[in-house]
């Protein structure tokens, strides 16, 4: 699918057969100067010197460009040195908010990309640990980053808060998704040799791609999501780090922000997590369920991500149904008082986590049960009223 995708995306190729035997210290150089000018994006002190300084770069570049012949182009004992220096060329930067700037350079830097990816998906090569570490080096450059709040007219309906505007794309899009599917391509081919990739895809590795799960692109979201589950499973010794650091980002939106764009996916990953946990539970797994997953039926956005934490519910159940207890009276423990909307979710929950409970643990919640489901049947709200018959 990669490949059809690579195969239809027009490529614009610079050609001087005269550059290509520049020696890789003058191309080296013209990297780390426009790197230097172009990728402190940082400091708005110096726009106009970058603005100034871009320009003059300019006959570099092409120079640059020139001198970096496509891997087919060069014999096979050159090709690991090509596919440094592209690298360390991609780690140049550009301000995507104005798209009048460096639109050449910026298709010249996508194709490079795209080279980069289909070189790694069909190659088959083991990476070595410089590779690795530059690898990791141009992607961090490229996709960690603040993001910047926008202005957005939002609604309340029923106690929900409800967004009016789109969700709010990244006009870097089409450089990060290529940045993207290399990371994804070099984590889950089998070539990549785990003992060397620890020692760049680490915690504080994580860490920072787990923040990105608060981008506002509902696209960035869903490929960080399979690059994290690709880790998760790939990089045993991170598993437990993964799922502590998922538990603080699901306790600050709880219990301080109330605000995180990224609760679904992360309740995705989860659900894939929770199904392969083994039998009996361990005790600090029942304590997640309890002193987080349940809690999260709380915020007043609960409807953004109920059917991912509703899922994590049922699978604990499905591993162990005597759970059913501590599920059903942590559901009426945060159960929607005025809240229509939400008590017509919580009722559904309930109806799935109810299948998966045995007769003996029925037994043991049908008063409070019973009771609520009273005072629902008694309500004005006819949603509430039918879902509980």
């Amino acid at each position: 699918m990669l490949k059809q995708i690579l195969n239809k995306i027009p490529r614009k190729h610079l050609k001087s057969g005269k550059d290509h035997n520049l020696p890789s210290s003058a191309v080296d150089e013209v990297i780390s100067a426009s790197h230097s000018v172009l990728s402190n994006r940082n400091n708005p002190k110096d726009e106009f010197f970058r603005d100034k300084k871009s320009k003059e770069y300019e006959n570099s570049f092409t120079v640059l460009y020139g001198s970096l012949p496509s891997f087919i182009e060069v014999h096979s004992s050159e090709k690991r040195n090509l596919f440094l220096r592209k690298l360390k060329f991609c780690c140049i930067l550009y301000d995507f908010n104005d798209p009048t700037k460096n639109l050449r350079e910026k298709e010249i830097k996508r194709n490079t990309l795209l080279e980069l990816v289909e070189y790694a998906t069909s190659a088959n090569v083991k990476l070595t640990e410089l590779e690795f570490q530059e690898v990791v080096s141009m992607v961090s450059m490229n996709i960690f980053r603040e993001f910047t709040p926008q202005p957005r007219e939002n609604k309340i309906l029923d106690g929900l808060e409800l967004e009016k505007d789109e969700p709010a794309m990244d006009p870097a899009w089409p450089h990060l998704q290529i940045v993207y599917e290399f990371l994804l391509s070099m984590v889950v081919l089998p070539e990549t040799d785990v003992k060397v990739a620890k020692g760049y895809i680490d915690k504080s590795f994580v860490l920072k791609l787990l923040d990105l799960f608060d981008s506002e692109d509902p696209r960035e979201r869903e490929y960080l999501k399979t690059i994290l589950h690709s880790i998760y499973a790939k990089f045993m010794v991170l598993r437990p780090f993964i799922r502590v650091a998922i538990n603080n980002i699901f306790c600050r939106f709880i219990f301080e922000t109330e605000k995180h764009n990224g609760v679904a996916e992360l309740l995705e990953i989860l659900g894939s997590i929770i199904n392969g946990f083994a039998l009996p539970l361990r005790d600090k797994h029942k304590l997640f369920l309890q002193r987080t997953l349940i809690p999260l039926h709380k915020p007043k956005s609960v409807a953004m991500y109920h059917q991912q934490l509703s899922y994590c519910m049922v699978q604990f159940l499905e591993k162990d149904c005597k759970l059913a207890d501590m599920v059903t009276r942590g559901l009426l423990k945060y159960w929607p008082v005025t809240n229509s909307s939400k008590e017509v979710l919580f009722l559904k929950e309930l109806e799935e986590v109810l299948k998966a409970t045995t007769p003996t643990e029925f037994k043991c919640i049908m008063v409070p049960l019973f009771h609520q489901i009273s005072c629902c049947l008694n309500s004005l709200h006819f949603q509430r009223g039918l879902c509980s018959c």
